[in-house]
């Protein structure tokens, strides 16, 4: 069964003062596009956070963010002393012995290098390996879930489609061994109403190499079996196990080009009456699996 590529999964966990919350969001992209966004001190994980997006999701344009909070005493950042003191010294040393220095500690605090981040231990690092990429499990598991339900009622709709191909298809089966007889016909009284106005002899040899020249110009029966055959493989890649949002796509652009094939070659206005449903269903089909994985 084929998946949507649209889909939504998050999983969250409080563990030893730190809150992690981790979501991951896809929608339509021919190819595999990662987008990952992680704290500073978790951005070596970007690598292997990609690879299993990409071994999983397969394709789309995939985005995730990773929301990291301390919620322990030491979440403060370290205050660096020496840096402090450094501009200190250089204030004193611009402003005018005489003037009143006033320092404001706040303002201080936001000067580059005053305060800094705690640098994660070895240990804390393997840690968050542990943690980030069991979070990125359990929300990649969530997304495919519903890229599954969205898949099926996508496939439940491309499948509305080809039912509508299929019965215009038989109707212009049905349509076609009769069509010649009815061009025949019709050149006849054509042929016959032009000759009574004059004295001239059509012999039947001329009017039925006529009809045998449009029978082989209009002939669409290969056409019609490519197209039904293109129909049921399309079915039979839905309803597979491997990713076929590609292969869809190719089956759809093959189904109208016989389509255009039929309709160009039949020259029957019965027959493009059929044609142009035909086309209408496989548009919309082209249209939805742009969604398909």
């Amino acid at each position: 069964m084929i998946l949507s590529m649209t889909g939504f999964g998050e999983a969250q966990l409080e563990q030893q003062g730190h809150a992690f919350h981790l979501e991951i969001r896809s929608v339509n992209n021919r190819y595999f596009k990662a987008s990952i966004h992680l704290p500073d001190d978790f951005a070596f994980l970007e690598a292997a956070l990609e690879q299993m997006l990409r071994r999983q999701l397969v394709r789309g344009s995939v985005s995730l963010r990773l929301f990291v909070r301390d919620l322990s005493a030491g979440a403060a950042q370290d205050v660096n002393q020496a840096a402090i003191r450094h501009y200190l010294t250089r204030l004193q040393e611009i402003a005018s012995p005489s003037a009143n220095l006033v320092i404001d500690l706040a303002t201080l605090a936001t000067l580059p290098g005053v305060c800094q981040p705690h640098e994660l231990s070895e240990q804390q690092r393997q840690e968050g390996v542990a943690i980030v990429t069991g979070l990125a499990e359990q929300a990649i598991a969530h997304l495919v879930e519903m890229r599954r339900t969205e898949g099926r009622t996508l496939a439940a709709d491309l499948l509305r489609h080809c039912d509508v191909i299929d019965q215009e298809l038989n109707a212009i089966r049905t349509y076609v061994p009769a069509m010649v007889e009815r061009y025949r016909d019709r050149l006849l009284a054509r042929v016959e109403e032009l000759l009574a106005r004059s004295n001239v002899h059509l012999a039947s040899e001329d009017l039925l190499k006529e009809v045998s020249i449009y029978a082989e110009r209009s002939d669409i029966s290969e056409e019609i079996n490519r197209l039904g055959s293109h129909l049921e493989q399309f079915r039979q890649a839905i309803d597979g196990d491997e990713p076929a949002g590609r292969k869809l796509d190719f089956i759809a652009q093959e189904m109208l080009r016989e389509a255009n094939t039929v309709g160009s070659k039949a020259g029957d206005a019965e027959v493009a009456r059929h044609v142009i449903e035909i086309k209408g269903a496989i548009d919309r089909i082209k249209e939805q699996v742009q969604n398909a994985v």
